[in-house]
């Protein structure tokens, strides 16, 4: 029998229930929704979580899609999956916890003593470090970006291999390959001795099923590809990018953009021009060094110095 908060699952069985993280303001308890998907088979043990930014609903969108489509009889081994981690921000559609002002994903491995956010990121590291794989579901926010699998442990890290194999596994087609911040999931999980990716599906409003289809697969293809289901996967050579160049816009109006996400550009190459309301141009912005159109803002509208874009740099495969 294999348990999570309140679900519980004999071999060959799937349930679902709610991990206990706190209470609310009136005092209602606060339980996360969860699953246990119990293989007929013995195996490894995949974590998947989804939704630790409240706004970014894809991940939740491939856990709805993939959870049904399991066969425990099928399966070997077993997933824990937790489909809302940021209870609160996902209840107000918000990025950080409202509760405490905090973004989840920096508060790993978190403190079952601590504030609201750390409380919750305490839980849910327990349960993903009884795994053997970590796959934490996000999207680039609200902002237009390609999808993405992110390795966040560092290049010197000893678990750096095992997770650009995740990553290639998981075949998003594209990677960012930079250490992350203190906190993040992606961070936490390979100090643990776990292998543990951050697929950005894409970024939306709302969600977008070509992305939610790219997660779906890509948990099917980790299934298949570490022996939880008898399918073999072919891995595809994926895009590296070894991190960012941001822009910002020189002028405030309105953005044109010259490229669209996942274009290759080289120095020079115009990227937007900022314009007035009657279409007259006012600054232009080209490429610093070449790269790819990784990431753009959704909104034209810009002021002085605000964020526009970013090209991922130090570009190869794998």
């Amino acid at each position: 029998m294999t348990t999570l908060g309140t679900a519980s699952a004999a071999p060959g069985e799937v349930d679902t229930g709610r991990l206990t993280v706190g209470e609310t303001r009136d005092g209602s308890t606060v339980g996360l929704p969860v699953a246990v998907v119990n293989g007929s088979q013995s195996g490894k043990t995949l974590y998947v979580q989804a939704a630790s930014d409240g706004d970014e609903l894809n991940g939740v969108g491939v856990i709805q899609q993939f959870v049904p489509q399991l066969d425990p009889a099928a399966l070997s081994g077993t997933l824990l999956i937790v489909g809302i981690v940021n209870y609160h921000a996902f209840q107000v559609a918000e990025h950080r916890n409202p509760i405490d002002d905090t973004k989840m994903n920096r508060a790993y491995p978190g403190d079952e003593n601590g504030t609201s956010t750390e409380r919750i990121a305490a839980a849910t590291f327990d349960a993903a470090t009884r795994a053997d794989l970590i796959v934490d579901l996000h999207q680039g926010s609200t902002s237009r970006m390609i999808n993405e699998t992110r390795v966040r442990c560092g290049s010197r890290h000893r678990m750096h291999k095992d997770c650009l194999e995740l990553a290639k596994v998981f075949g998003c087609g594209h990677v960012l390959d930079q250490k992350g911040p203190d906190g993040q999931l992606a961070r936490a999980g390979p100090d643990e001795g776990i292998p543990t990716i951050d697929p950005e599906l894409g970024g939306c409003v709302g969600w977008d099923l070509d992305s939610i289809d790219i997660g779906v697969r890509g948990l099917f293809n980790v299934l298949r590809y570490y022996d939880f289901l008898p399918a073999s996967v072919t891995t595809e050579t994926q895009t590296r990018a070894g991190g960012f160049d941001q822009y910002g816009a020189p002028a405030g109006g309105l953005v044109e953009f010259d490229v669209d996400l996942g274009d290759p550009v080289s120095r020079g190459d115009r990227l937007y021009r900022i314009t007035d309301v009657f279409g007259t141009t006012k600054d232009t912005v080209t490429a610093d060094t070449e790269g790819i159109v990784w990431r753009t803002r959704r909104l034209p509208q810009v002021a002085t110095g605000e964020y526009v874009c970013s090209v991922g740099i130090d570009v190869d495969s794998y």
